[in-house]
């Protein structure tokens, strides 16, 4: 394995998770952040995780149902394995380190994740810079679930040594990684990638040709964006939808219990990608108003403790 030092851009709900499931599986992780008030917003999720993960590896020593992908090989482990990997989500953090520099975050690194907000001029902008310390080998992965690598590719410096890497939420649940290269991405860099989530305990899906919103939010953000217009334009509220799509369908959660723990920032940036959002008249614009109202109220999700629901 050739990757043994990440570094992390960016710690939002995705950045932060990307981070310490990483240094739990044993890298040495540097997280990239703009600002100190960044490092003070993202360390809270970095302590919230440790719990989750000590938690829910407790729990799984008494019930089935409590056993995640990402954090055990295997449902059947006797308590004193499940007390080994305690320790390591633990110790989690002692391998994490906060940076604002960009010297320190490229200084012998194998593999930048970039999980930096869906805006193109920012990740230009950090792309640009960046590529002016890097070490020759290290390779770039963004983590962008609706940008496509190749509009990005050029700002690196490297890309044949660029591509993307998009996880679902929750990625100690839900361990999955579309694994996506654009026409320059060279084979050795896709699959040095390609083992990096093996090692991480993800599940490798492999893209054979760029798809803006990959394979999972091609399917998921079609079905969010109904949920919201349909609350948008007063159809019904937030949990009448939610209880149509669990009753009807038998999932446990319904799309704006979804978009909490998605975060509404993240479905904010998606939805003013669209030119109709900035038209107040239109469905995309009335959209783009409830999110922001939620937004500017500082209800952004799970992590604010209040989104659509409470928590």
């Amino acid at each position: 394995m050739d990757i043994k030092n990440v570094t992390v851009a960016g710690g939002g709900v995705l950045g932060s998770q990307i981070a310490f499931q990483s240094a739990y599986c044993g890298f040495n992780v540097t997280v990239w952040l703009r600002s100190e008030g960044s490092v003070g917003r993202a360390k809270p999720k970095f302590e919230r995780l440790r719990t989750i993960y000590l938690n829910t590896l407790e729990a799984m020593k008494t019930n089935p149902q409590a056993y995640c992908r990402g954090l055990a090989p295997s449902p059947d482990m006797s308590a004193e394995e499940i007390d080994q990997l305690k320790a390591r989500a633990d110790a989690a953090l002692n391998n994490i380190t906060f940076t604002l520099s960009y010297e320190d975050a490229a200084r012998d690194c194998d593999l930048v994740i970039e999980a930096i907000a869906k805006n193109p001029e920012e990740k230009i902008a950090f792309y640009t810079e960046l590529a002016k310390h890097l070490p020759e080998k290290t390779i770039i992965a963004t983590n962008s679930s609706t940008m496509l690598p190749s509009a990005f590719a050029q700002y690196t410096g490297r890309p044949e040594k660029y591509l993307a890497l998009h996880f679902a939420n929750e990625i100690w649940r839900n361990n999955t990684a579309e694994v996506m290269g654009h026409p320059e991405t060279s084979k050795e860099g896709f699959d040095k990638v390609v083992t990096f989530a093996q090692a991480i305990s993800m599940i490798p899906l492999e893209l054979h040709k760029e798809q803006p919103g990959y394979i999972l939010n091609s399917l998921l953000v079609p079905f969010l964006s109904a949920a919201e217009e349909l609350l948008a334009t007063g159809v019904a509220d937030c949990e009448t939808i939610d209880k149509t799509w669990m009753l009807a369908t038998g999932a446990p959660l319904g799309p704006f219990r979804i978009l909490d723990i998605v975060g509404l920032t993240t479905a904010y940036n998606i939805g003013i990608m669209d030119p109709r959002s900035k038209d107040p008249g239109t469905v995309q614009g009335k959209v783009a108003a409830l999110l922001k109202g939620y937004i500017d109220e500082g209800k952004t999700g799970v992590n604010a403790g209040e989104g659509f629901y409470k928590y």
